[in-house]
């Protein structure tokens, strides 16, 4: 008997693109358009509540060590949590002129480096049965990772 699975396969290069791409379109249209979404619309929601502004005071002598104005604390908080909500929230700060495009591009490293930990560690340390006393030492090492490109950012493009 054979595999009906190995007859439907095929070997096209261009059918493999096709399938591949219309898989990566449904993971942005279901997965990180959402998220992007929510973020932008929550960062919108606190700015109108005042709640950016505040923020941006508390937090703004830590966060020109980075070059960045205060508010963007709740990017490097948002990443933390998910990194496609990092951006929405990036976005929202972008269109109302809180970021510019240098800001932006110091804070990208810490989309990657350090985005999305909170979920990971369910998703992938709890999965591969990394034992939970190195969590806390992977989780740091991830937020220094990206505290140290985003002052490497800022200085190249001082």
């Amino acid at each position: 008997m054979s595999n009906p699975q190995m007859q439907t396969t095929s070997n096209n290069p261009f059918d493999i693109f096709v399938i591949g791409a219309r898989k990566g379109f449904n993971v942005a249209i279901n997965g990180l358009v959402p998220n992007i979404m929510m973020a932008y619309v929550v960062s919108e929601i606190l700015r109108i509540l005042g709640v950016m502004g505040f923020l941006g005071k508390i937090f703004g002598p830590m966060m020109t060590i980075f070059g960045l104005p205060g508010e963007a604390v709740t990017v490097v908080l948002t990443s933390w949590l998910s990194s496609s909500a990092g951006v929405g929230v990036a976005a929202n700060l972008l269109s109302n002129g809180v970021l510019d495009g240098r800001h932006v591009t110091i804070l990208m490293p810490c989309f990657f480096l350090m985005g999305a930990q909170l979920q990971y560690m369910g998703r992938l340390l709890g999965v591969a049965d990394v034992p939970k006393k190195y969590w806390p030492l992977l989780m740091v090492a991830s937020i220094l990772n990206a505290l140290s490109a985003m002052l490497l950012m800022n200085f190249f493009f001082a």
